[in-house]
């Protein structure tokens, strides 16, 4: 897949509201700041994954540009320059009521290839940002499409977040078996609930992974995001930078560099 481009692909997955995006969103930005070359591609129908990245402003989806342009669509009607350079793309989702939002996934997936999205931005990583309260159809795409090669779960000591990373984990396990994307941990994204650290811990050991980040609720977060922006733009001196900065050497390493 995608002939002289050397990348880790990596997918993050997590309940819905979990903050995945947000924490997908910092990744990006930590590691673009760093010199990198990152493509973020959101994979959920809501289409808000890269909003962060792009001063706030939620870009066209690769589904509605479809829609709009039929045969006539270009690479630059679906990938944008963001923050530090990060390349991003929003999949997407169909008419609210009408087709799969999963195979929506699909759809954007194949046309970025056909369109040689990766050939020409060549990037060093990508990240799937996927919605993970279902982990089938075009949800699970990248990880048994030949896309991501480690998949990071972000959850928090919510009983209903644990659930859906417990549902996850035994995916990317089934897939792992075929050769596909294995496991790479979880995130901890704290709500502060009551023994979190140590429910999480115990969720990665029962399914046979780690934890290996604890993101602490902060309000740097949400002062950031008032201005449409990831912490590591907004407040590159502040203590969440920082976490964010290791998460991302975590991942790196994770990944195999």
């Amino acid at each position: 897949m995608w002939k002289g481009v050397c990348v880790k692909k990596i997918a993050i997955y997590g309940k819905g509201g979990i903050g995945k995006s947000t924490t997908t969103s910092n990744l990006s930005a930590a590691l673009a700041a760093r010199g990198l070359r990152v493509m973020q591609i959101g994979c959920d129908p809501k289409a808000d994954s890269t909003k962060n990245l792009m001063g706030g402003r939620k870009i066209p989806t690769v589904l509605d540009q479809l829609r709009e342009r039929g045969s006539g669509l270009r690479l630059e009607d679906i990938a944008f320059t963001g923050f530090a350079g990060t390349v991003c793309v929003e999949a997407g989702g169909p008419t609210p009521g009408i087709g799969c939002a999963g195979r929506g996934i699909i759809t954007a997936f194949e046309k970025l290839e056909e369109l040689g999205a990766y050939e020409r931005y060549q990037p060093d990583i990508v990240f799937y940002d996927v919605l993970g309260d279902v982990v089938c159809g075009g949800f699970a795409m990248p990880i048994r499409g030949g896309y991501a090669q480690q998949v990071f779960i972000v959850t928090s000591g919510e009983m209903m977040s644990l659930y859906a990373a417990a549902n996850i984990a035994h995916a990317v396990e089934s897939f792992g078996k075929r050769g596909y994307a294995r496991l790479g941990g979880l995130i901890q994204n704290c709500r502060n609930v009551e023994d979190e650290d140590a429910l999480v811990a115990r969720a990665a050991a029962e399914c046979g992974s780690r934890v290996v980040s604890v993101i602490p609720r902060d309000r740097a977060v949400q002062q950031a995001e008032n201005q449409g922006m990831t912490v590591v733009e907004a407040l590159p001196d502040s203590s969440m930078a920082g976490v964010y900065g290791r998460l991302a050497d975590r991942v790196l390493e994770v990944a195999g560099g």
